[in-house]
């Protein structure tokens, strides 16, 4: 009788320790009675995190544009970020899915909720917070040796890049999404700190929302020293050049025209410091052009 007690004691233990509770961005409290084995991915650069965190083998469903690493290419879809196909979702009977609170549907993430579907919400605005959603996710996976070993190595050469080019001189830079509409980034944004990790100064970081849209007018008012724009693929946006339409703009007068793939600098991933290592290069080169 004594050994029973004690193997349910020992089971009881093992059930406890199993369990996993953590709050999300949003303050909701996700529990799991154990790591997850079936995820789904609800934004690209979440299914980019949880390969980096170790748990691409627990990762059953994911987005349109998860396509980093390789292997996340052969993963079945769900649908697009903003537009996701709950039955197919409901098919893979995940018991966990990881969504991006700015980017998914409030409706659709109740909807999951409502299949019994845990969803854990994220909201990247710094840096720091893509070395915790490695830690984060890691939990909820059961993969702790190896997103831990992933966080510290971020934060490591994210300490690195700060040390070497934070206290630079200043250089006044205007980051373009897009061109119609014009589009930008806000002081919030994680781009932003990226801006100032490398010794810059966004010059629309006065802004509150994340991607806010901006007139040419404004932009030629706060006259920034270079342009930064990203576009929608590998190659260098034709639009970036319309700037030169305003020879008088600093930018234009110093040829501080910048690009950057957009995955490398609007995913919140691990590989956001290879997008904010181009960015500070570019930003020295600005400065032996003044």
């Amino acid at each position: 009788m004594k050994l029973l007690c004690l193997i349910f004691a020992c089971l009881v233990c093992m059930a406890v320790r199993a369990e996993i509770t953590l709050v999300d961005d949003t303050g909701a409290t996700v529990r799991l009675f154990r790591p997850a084995s079936r995820i789904v991915s609800l934004a690209p650069h979440i299914t980019e995190t949880l390969f980096a965190a170790g748990a691409a083998d627990k990762v059953v469903g994911v987005v349109e544009y998860s396509d980093y690493p390789e292997a996340a290419k052969k993963i079945p879809r769900i649908g697009g970020y903003s537009r996701l196909d709950l039955e197919a979702i409901a098919a893979l009977k995940p018991d966990l899915a990881i969504g991006w609170f700015s980017g998914n549907s409030p409706a659709h993430i109740e909807k999951i909720r409502a299949l019994g579907i845990p969803v854990f919400l994220v909201q990247p605005y710094g840096l720091e917070d893509i070395a915790a959603n490695l830690e984060r996710f890691g939990r909820l996976a059961g993969t702790e040796k190896s997103a831990n070993a992933a966080a510290q190595s971020f934060r490591t050469r994210l300490a690195q890049l700060r040390a070497r080019y934070a206290q630079r001189p200043k250089v006044s830079v205007f980051y373009q999404v897009w061109h119609r509409p014009l589009t930008t980034i806000g002081g919030r944004q994680i781009i932003s700190e990226v801006i100032r990790l490398c010794g810059g100064e966004n010059v629309f970081a006065d802004l509150t929302p994340l991607a806010p849209q901006v007139s040419i007018e404004a932009v030629l008012s706060r006259d920034p020293e270079a342009i930064v724009a990203s576009g929608m693929g590998e190659a260098r946006p034709e639009w970036l050049d319309e700037w030169r339409k305003w020879p008088s703009l600093t930018a234009v007068v110093r040829n501080n025209l910048f690009f950057i793939p957009p995955d490398l600098i609007q995913r919140p991933t691990p590989r956001l410091l290879d997008g904010a290592l181009l960015l500070c290069e570019q930003l020295e080169r600005a400065r032996t052009r003044k």
